[in-house]
């Protein structure tokens, strides 16, 4: 089976400024595929790129096996799009835009858009111009949904939304995921990235790190290790080899390790330590070790 998004070699260059380059992986269909990268990693251009709103300097991509460039009206029917900011006719309503933006799909399914605004509470009868930026947000979301799309493309898509309609948003998408929908989610907090996502490709200044699964992520030789000692000023440990991060508080060493834990413990044995606590990394330390290495 072919993949939803498959991209060979994509590159953006935008003269002296960065882009992204050799950008290559692709997206299964039915997954929840995590986009991770601080702000002007690359993450928006790679979205815009894809959706031909960026024409690619080199490289080809293919959505639904169509290609980007010659396919895009095609490929836009069947996706749907959350931009990081959403911009709209300020003067319009919200019920007048969703209805604008349906006829581009060809999409009459008015129950559906009517239970997407009780959902996540918003208004029709308002106008743009009178919505608080959190509430834009709430009304892209539901432009991106109304039309039952195959694929969700979501960039920073909960920005502005407060914990509880953060949390409506998942439920949504996780009902969407039973539906086989595929979700390309760019993100920077890790934590929505581990709460929802199958795979995760890492992009740092316009180029992939790492494309891998949440779970291989998780479990892969970084660990957070405590020693405790009395005396931690003589707790030496410049000799071992795979010290990420280490630092003292009170009676405790704190390490972030990577490397062989048998190794380790043979290495400190002889130190003066009296309890040793071993815990795996969050999303975040594995995140910031790649970005740092």
């Amino acid at each position: 089976m072919k993949p939803i998004v498959d991209i060979h070699r994509l590159t953006k260059i935008y003269g002296k400024r960065r882009g992204i380059r050799d950008l290559t992986f692709a997206i299964e269909e039915g997954e929840v595929f995590g986009f991770i990268g601080p702000n002007g990693a690359g993450k928006s251009t790679t979205i815009r790129t894809l959706l031909n709103i960026l024409f690619p300097t080199s490289g080809s991509a293919t959505i639904f096996g169509l290609d980007i460039v010659a396919r895009s009206r095609d490929i836009r029917r069947q996706i749907g799009y959350l931009p990081s900011e959403v911009f709209y006719y300020d003067d319009m309503k919200v019920a007048d835009l969703l209805r604008y933006a349906a006829a581009f799909h060809h999409y009459r399914g008015e129950r559906r858009t009517a239970a997407l605004l009780e959902r996540l509470d918003l208004d029709p009868g308002r106008k743009i111009e009178d919505l608080s930026f959190g509430n834009r947000k709430k009304v892209g979301i539901v432009q991106a949904l109304l039309h039952e799309p195959k694929l969700l493309i979501l960039d920073e898509p909960t920005g502005g939304l407060d914990p509880l309609m953060q949390n409506e948003f998942f439920e949504l998408l996780k009902e969407e995921r039973a539906k086989g929908t595929t979700v390309f989610f760019s993100s920077h907090v890790l934590s929505e990235v581990q709460r929802m996502c199958d795979r995760v490709a890492i992009i740092k200044d316009g180029s992939l790190v790492k494309v891998e699964t949440i779970e291989n992520l998780l479990r892969n030789n970084l660990r957070h290790i405590t020693l405790t000692s009395l005396r931690p000023e003589t707790l030496d440990l410049s000799g071992i080899a795979g010290i990420v991060k280490q630092e003292t508080i009170g009676t405790h060493v704190k390490l972030l390790y990577d490397g062989d834990m048998k190794r380790f413990v043979e290495a400190i044995a002889s130190r003066p330590f009296s309890d040793l606590l071993v815990e795996e990394p969050s999303l975040d330390d594995i995140f910031l070790h790649y970005y740092t290495n």
